[in-house]
């Protein structure tokens, strides 16, 4: 395929839900206007069974990198899964086998399949344990005779573990460089990702200059918060899932606050939000909720979440304002209903899950189990007129 270079596309390519370009903009998009073509790549941990939403912004990216005819390789991380990226993380994570990394994979490609056409674009995907498998001692040396350990131990996380009394562990220090191992022994010239891999990504970028004494340009992408500032995700709690079912994602994008709408039409969607400025914002997020579950699950499944939210929500009269409740992830939702009045005893709470008498909006069930743990957030309706939403911190 020829490489396209269009100054427009490129400039949108480079601007739209970017947070960093490395070394800049100006020097990849010059890049990409030689004709040139490029080899990048985006990497994914299967640290746990499904994708979520965080992860649509860098697959829009990839299919837009794949039309202007470039050459895209999604990495499968089963060796550094094993490790665990130690990123953000206030605790280390738990140690997964090659097994469990494996059998997390098995889901992703077929994930990856409902947004990217996997024929038509031809992306290649690799497994880095193929190559981080046959490193010797020797190796081991002289790939950490790179990095120093005042470099590694200046991450923020890191940092505020020390300060804690918390264990660093060798490990954690190793994550990095296996991760700029994989860009080296790839040849990339891109690596995309969230702008929370900034640290990781970058040390590929330095490697890459020591060892093939060429340049790598950097991606980063911008993250999906809460109005907190905190990220949507699998270990905050409040992901949807790109496995998620279709009214899942509809009633879940649905429930976002107001201040999240623009941001979601600018990450995970390619829909000018400056085309629904003007309207409402319940109706701003019905058309980002079907646009979401378009390019996740298709039209058809789209338009069946549309109408079954419209069923459920709408006809049924449910207030656009209610009481919001904050809470932790793994709390029990008896003892945060009792605890911000919402109900007066968790004996009143045991007789209204008994009798079917609170319904989760959010998935449009029933809640049945009396010691249920807050996972997510929760849009409850209790007894026939009150709306609660409960809202994980």
């Amino acid at each position: 395929m020829k490489v396209i270079t269009d100054e427009k596309k490129i400039d949108e390519l480079l601007t739209r839900g970017v947070e960093r370009v490395y070394p800049d903009k100006s020097a990849l998009e010059k890049f990409l206007m030689s004709g040139k073509k490029i080899k990048l790549y985006f990497g994914i941990d299967p640290t746990g069974g499904a994708l979520h939403l965080g992860h649509l912004v860098q697959f829009l990216k990839l299919k837009k990198f794949q039309d202007l005819g470039h050459e895209v390789v999604i990495l499968i991380g089963d060796f550094t899964a094993q490790i665990g990226d130690p990123t953000d993380k206030q605790t280390t994570r738990k140690s997964l086998t090659h097994k469990q990394v494996l059998e997390n994979a098995k889901g992703y490609k077929k994930q990856i399949s409902r947004i990217l056409d996997l024929k038509k674009l031809k992306i290649n995907f690799v497994y880095n344990a193929k190559w981080t498998n046959k490193l010797t001692p020797g190796d081991m040396l002289e790939l950490a005779s790179h990095f120093t350990v005042s470099n590694l131990l200046a991450r923020s996380m890191f940092q505020e573990r020390l300060k804690a009394g918390r264990e660093v562990y060798v490990h954690e220090f190793l994550y990095p460089i296996f991760q700029a191992y994989d860009a080296v022994t790839m040849n990339v010239d891109l690596q995309i990702g969230g702008n929370d891999q900034m640290f990781n990504m970058l040390a590929g970028r330095d490697l890459m200059k020591r060892k093939k004494h060429k340049q790598m340009f950097v991606l980063t992408t911008k993250l999906l918060v809460d109005p907190t500032g905190k990220k949507m995700g699998k270990s905050e709690g409040n992901m949807i899932t790109l496995d998620d079912e279709a009214n899942d994602i509809f009633g879940k994008v649905m429930s976002w606050p107001d201040s999240m709408i623009a941001s979601g039409f600018e990450i995970c969607t390619d829909l000018d939000f400056n085309n629904f400025a003007t309207e409402k914002p319940r109706d701003q997020k019905m058309k980002l909720a079907h646009e979401i579950v378009r390019i996740c699950q298709g039209e058809d499944a789209a338009k069946e979440a549309e109408e079954n939210f419209i069923n459920t929500f709408q006809k049924k009269e449910i207030p656009e304002a209610m009481e919001e409740i904050k809470c932790s992830t793994g709390e029990l939702l008896s003892e945060v209903l009792v605890k911000n009045k919402i109900l007066l005893s968790k004996s009143e709470w045991r007789r209204l899950v008994l009798s079917k008498a609170i319904h989760d909006l959010s998935k449009n069930q029933n809640i049945l189990e009396v010691d249920l743990k807050i996972s997510e957030d929760l849009i409850l309706k209790i007894g026939k007129k009150r709306f609660v939403k409960v809202l994980i911190m």
